[in-house]
């Protein structure tokens, strides 16, 4: 049999990696990094290997599936689409246009179908009730991208390449191979960078790479900022360099700080008042420095607040927009001009949810709302759902609500290739090809990498004859439920590679380079990539403000300080949890691989020894981890790697639940963090969900047995 190699890309996390597929016949036999890849040399992690594993998945679906009862027949895609739009069509003639929800898992970032035809056909149906992961996510920092710069994808990337001191905020790299910021191999680009500094409620992998790991009590890293701020400020160490005449705000920033002095945050935080100012002078004082906020920041009390220092800060110390510092990229195909010609910049609070009045972001609500607009009765209420590329009742805030609340719906679609916690709660599935049948670019994280590349990968593997692409699929049901005229507003059926070209040749190396220009002619015939060099300075002209100016002092940060101000005197849990990230795992959806789920079980509650004697738990044991929303059994870890007073499990397990179809995942089971996280709990000026800090109690299930 004829073994044939192709050169292919990883959309499995965050990093893109570089990857070649060798084959023979129909079978993968083979991936392993791609040295001639410009971005990931060589580099792939655990993750890329599964790609041949969800290829080859027999519990993958390939055709239609509809649902009577507990019962799963297979249909044919006609009969689906049918199915399909009747049901939506319903929904909207009978409640309205709102009645209608839409919910975008993680995955979506990775698939330049979906982004093209998918995110354009969900707003067509002109629903507000519009959900993403991206509420329990990164939302905070696209807030600040929009308040400071003035576009909701303006969102800097530490030049990790280039830093000299790399300081991390809730976030841990070394695993994730970065989040909003590409950067295969981080471990790698850490040990080449002088002076790393990690400050996490637990001594994360990342952590473990640095120089200086500091314990920080979860949800108080904006007041760690602002005291950050205050020793900049009271010991003249702020320098804003060349952007000064385009900064705003900064005498409104010292008189903020002032009211948080290192000495006054050192009890909550519980980060020593000297390491707070040595660390300000270390910023102020090095040429080359940035500090990197994440998902940690994102996801708590605070979210908003904190994500927003984290630019102030770099802003402070001169490393705003300059080599080494936090910087923007100059992406292949730019989604700001396109954006700008639309005159959607990003949104934030034209509208809010019906029950609790949480705020719009870019068009849509806060998943933590999602559970209540369902199972809320009144007008407005949700009564139909379209579920794409994933699995909210194991990824949102109070799964088990949401899980519960999917089963009053009067119609669920879930366009998906698994039948999984969420999409059996459907009416219908409709399975997309998977990573290795389709053709890559990487729209979104492009925006986002430690340096630009560009690179089109075609598909590894024919799709077969009833097959069908997800833009494919969301092209169709435009077609069905708003007529006609649908398919032109999303470019008919040229498919992704027709936006794809129009964007590179519309993009910054595109046709202003003539005939050295970047298309998609020119990038097939680079299999590997191409490499557009380093970041740059992009400011003042990236800006989208009025008067290009950076608004360091935002009237709806201002407004949210107090709140901040009253942690200072609040009583502290004895409590809480914080989730993790692992290097063998991916949200919810990669736990049918027998390769990367097997081993040690990871699904742990990892547990301070003090926190484990008080209450009489031994590592190993199984304990009982209750809050306001649930209650799960867990097996304890017990560990000096994570702080006192906080206790840690992962994100996406818990697959113990019935009528799925994932043999593998379901043999790892795990319990779901998202049973016990509490869906009131949110940032209050975002609206995301505070998965981290949410107060626990712990105590031993043989007590809990007793009683």
């Amino acid at each position: 049999m004829v073994t044939t190699t192709h050169h292919h890309s990883c959309t499995l996390c965050e990093a893109t990696c570089g990857i070649t597929v060798t084959v023979e016949g129909d079978r993968v036999t083979g991936i392993r990094g791609d040295e001639a890849d410009p971005l990931s040399r060589g580099y792939i992690c655990p993750k890329a290997t599964a790609l041949a594993d969800v290829h080859h998945d027999p519990d993958r679906l390939r055709t239609p599936l509809v649902r009577f009862g507990d019962e799963w027949v297979e249909t044919s895609w006609p009969a689906a689409f049918e199915l399909v739009a009747a049901g939506l069509r319903e929904v909207r003639e009978r409640h309205g246009k709102h009645a209608l929800a839409v919910y975008q898992g993680n995955p979506s970032a990775h698939n330049f179908g979906l982004l093209t035809y998918g995110l354009p056909f969900f707003r067509e149906l002109g629903t507000r009730n519009l959900y993403s992961a991206t509420s329990v996510d990164q939302l905070p920092h696209m807030l600040a991208a929009l308040e400071m710069f003035g576009h909701q994808l303006l969102m800097p990337v530490p030049d990790i390449d280039r830093t000299d001191l790399f300081v991390c905020l809730g976030g841990n790299p070394a695993v994730s191979n970065g989040s909003i910021m590409t950067a295969p191999n981080v471990r790698a680009r850490l040990k080449a960078v002088r002076r790393v500094v990690v400050i996490d409620p637990r001594r994360t992998e990342t952590a473990g790479l640095a120089d200086e790991h500091l314990f920080i009590r979860p949800g108080t890293d904006a007041l760690l900022l602002l005291s950050l701020i205050d020793v900049l400020f009271a010991e003249h160490l702020v320098c804003t360099g060349r952007l000064t005449p385009h900064l705003v705000g900064l005498d409104i920033l010292r008189e903020v700080a002032r009211g948080f002095p290192a000495e006054r945050t050192e009890p909550v935080t519980g980060v020593p008042a000297e390491r707070v100012r040595a660390l300000a002078r270390e910023l102020a004082e090095t040429p080359r420095a940035v500090v990197y906020g994440r998902v940690g920041i994102c996801t708590q009390e605070f979210g908003g607040l904190a994500a927003w220092l984290v630019v102030v800060v770099n802003a402070l110390t001169g490393h705003l927009d300059e080599p080494g510092g936090a910087m923007f990229t100059t992406p292949a195909v730019d989604a700001l001009p396109l954006a700008a010609l639309t005159g959607h910049r990003g949104s934030f609070g034209t509208y809010r949810s019906r029950v609790r009045g949480l705020p719009e972001f870019g068009g849509e609500l806060p998943v933590a709302a999602l559970a209540e607009e369902i199972d809320t009765p009144g007008e407005g209420r949700i009564r139909g759902l379209i579920t794409s590329a994933g699995n909210p009742v194991l990824s949102t805030p109070n799964g088990a609500r949401l899980e519960r609340a999917l089963d009053e719906l009067d119609f669920m679609v879930s366009i998906d290739p698994y039948l999984n916690e969420t999409t059996r709660h459907a009416d219908v599935i409709l399975p997309p090809t998977v990573h290795l049948e389709r053709s890559h670019y990487e729209l979104a994280l492009a925006n986002y990498s430690v340096r630009n590349v560009a690179k089109y990968s075609p598909p590894v593997f024919r799709r077969g004859s009833d097959q069908r692409h997800d833009w494919e699929i969301v092209l169709e049901l435009a077609t069905r439920v708003l007529g006609g005229g649908a398919p032109a507003r999303l470019l008919g059926g040229l498919g992704p590679e027709a936006v794809l070209e129009l964007g590179l040749l519309a993009g910054p190396h595109g046709l202003r380079k003539l005939h050295k220009g970047l298309s998609l002619r020119s990038l097939k015939q680079e299999p590997h990539g191409v490499d557009l060099g380093p970041l740059e300075r992009r400011l003042p002209g990236r800006l989208a403000t009025r008067g290009r100016k950076v608004n360091l002092a935002p009237k709806s940060y201002l407004d949210d300080v107090p709140r901040l101000r009253g942690v200072l005197e609040r009583e502290r849990p004895a409590l809480v949890l914080i989730g993790r990230r692992q290097l063998r795992s991916n949200n919810s959806w990669l736990h049918n691989s027998e390769r990367l789920v097997k081993g040690k079980p990871r699904c742990t509650l990892l547990v301070h020894p003090d926190d484990a004697r008080q209450r009489g738990l031994g590592d190993g044991d199984r304990a009982l981890l209750s809050s306001a929303s649930g209650k799960i059994a867990v097996p304890v870890e017990v560990t000096d790697a994570i702080m006192p007073g906080v206790v840690s499990l992962p994100h996406g397990w818990g697959h113990h639940r019935d009528g799925v179809r994932l043999a593998v995942a379901t043999a790892h089971a795990g319990v779901s963090a998202n049973d016990v996280t509490d869906e009131g709990f949110v940032d209050a000026l975002t609206g995301t969900a505070a998965v981290s800090g949410v107060p626990v109690e712990l105590t031993p299930e043989r007590e809990f047995d007793r009683s």
